[in-house]
């Protein structure tokens, strides 16, 4: 039901209010970016940057650069900045325009709005106020390293940046030991080697893995390998640019229940059952629950 206000901008003015020849529904619309090439950008996305009412980016100076490049002019729309340092101070603007029955567009400084983005936050008010949530999907770095790596896809985790303490990125790195899924992680060029050390140390040397540079940029680059070779060959290179690791998931092994019982008594032998069950788990790659329960048949 109309009420008869304007928002913004005249609400009947045509064609620049339309996205591919409809309105533009009211609410947050999410909008994925180019992650290197400015020609991946959706003409979906195109449309909702040249209709909506309120412009937000994690990057206002990278939105507007690529508005340039596309032709899509601000024409005085308020751009607002939206980040990890802000973001709760801006929200409830950003909220105060949707109620308002404003649209409002949000961009990602590159690639899928809320995968290692501050949108996810947004997204959450957004929801929990009963407001319209939209997403026109398009570039991710995430997908694009995974379709390169040559690595099994039907199923993987996106774990985004690790820590940067080796200590802390340990500890965090064993927490995926055992998952069966391809793992996908962002990291920065000064310290992918360490990472790639850690990786070796955790997931073996042998394992597969793929890295991924500058993906759909000039100088993209993927080397295939294990994680020895990737990191050899690091050892002499000059690293540049934004990287994403591509790591095969834990290989499944075949063992039977005696095995897996003999297993767990040399484990038992050595400490205590906890122990025990994390040490043969890490060491087959068999789910920890069922260790768990072979070792408990064990103490009967």
């Amino acid at each position: 039901m109309q009420d008869g206000s304007k928002t913004g901008r005249d609400r009947e003015t045509g064609p620049a209010e339309r996205e591919g020849g409809r309105a533009l529904e009211p609410g947050l619309h999410f909008i994925a970016t180019p992650i290197g090439s400015a020609r991946d950008i959706t003409l979906r996305a195109l449309d909702i940057l040249k209709s909506a009412d309120v412009l937000a980016a994690e990057d206002t100076r990278s939105l507007r650069h690529l508005m340039e490049i596309h032709g899509v002019a601000l024409a005085g729309r308020p751009l607002v900045a939206y980040h990890d340092h802000n973001g709760a101070a801006v929200r409830p603007k950003l909220l105060r325009a949707l109620e308002e029955g404003k649209t409002v567009v949000y961009a990602s400084e590159a690639g899928t709005p809320l995968v290692a983005d501050p949108g996810y936050q947004l997204a959450r008010a957004v929801i929990e106020a009963g407001l319209p949530l939209h997403s026109a999907p398009g570039p991710s770095a995430v997908l694009t390293a995974l379709t390169l790596s040559g690595l099994p896809s039907d199923r993987f985790l996106f774990a985004g940046f690790p820590p940067n303490t080796r200590g802390a990125r340990l500890n965090w790195l064993a927490e995926f030991k055992t998952i069966p899924a391809t793992l996908v992680f962002y990291e920065s060029p000064k310290r992918i080697r360490e990472m790639l050390r850690d990786s070796v140390q955790t997931f073996g040397a042998g394992r597969q893995a793929a890295l991924c540079r500058e993906l759909t940029k000039r100088f993209e680059e993927v080397r295939r390998g294990n994680l020895e070779d990737l990191l050899e060959g690091l050892e002499a290179a000059q690293v540049k640019g934004e990287l994403v690791l591509v790591i095969d998931r834990v290989p499944a092994v075949e063992i039977d229940e005696e095995e897996l019982a003999a297993l767990l008594k040399a484990a038992l032998s050595q400490g205590s059952l906890r122990d025990a069950v994390d040490q043969v788990a890490a060491d087959t790659g068999l789910a920890r629950r069922k260790v768990y329960q072979a070792a408990l048949a064990l103490e009967k």
